[in-house]
């Protein structure tokens, strides 16, 4: 497997999110890294081509690394106010097949399945400001599914 960069993009209290017939959850912008390219640069191309949008990468928030040796890189990253997401194209869908992308949405934490959130943390998302704050006023009931 090749490593896979993502963007994460906040805008008050949403997050950019896309919808993907493939795996048909929401997810951040992101996807695998071309040879000679930064995982900055993947993250911000990747973004352009999933949501039509320019960005400046702020700061990394994390990288994972995955059971098969890759790894994934999660940027935080700036796009201005002016832009708006749109459901763009994968490169990698052959001309003529249905493109895997549904939408591109700003999705509030409390609008997204747990499954979806947990990604969420794995990548980072406590340690973009006001998140971490927000998950403690939660307080500590369980709420996953049970069984």
């Amino acid at each position: 497997m090749r490593n896979r960069s993502m963007a994460l993009v906040v805008r008050e209290d949403r997050i950019l999110m896309i919808k993907t017939r493939r795996f048909n959850r929401w997810e951040l912008p992101g996807g695998g890294m071309e040879t000679g390219e930064t995982a900055e640069e993947a993250a911000l191309r990747e973004l352009k081509e999933e949501c039509g949008l320019e960005g400046t990468v702020i700061r990394p928030l994390n990288t994972l690394h995955c059971k098969d040796g890759s790894r994934e890189f999660v940027f935080l990253v700036d796009v201005s106010r002016e832009q708006e997401a749109v459901a763009g194209t994968d490169p990698e869908i052959p001309e003529g097949e249905k493109q895997s992308i549904e939408k591109a949405d700003w999705k509030k934490l409390d609008e997204l399945s747990e499954k979806d959130r947990a990604f969420l943390w794995a990548y980072g998302l406590l340690e973009v400001d006001g998140y971490l704050e927000h998950v403690l006023s939660w307080g500590d009931e369980i709420s996953y599914p049970h069984g």
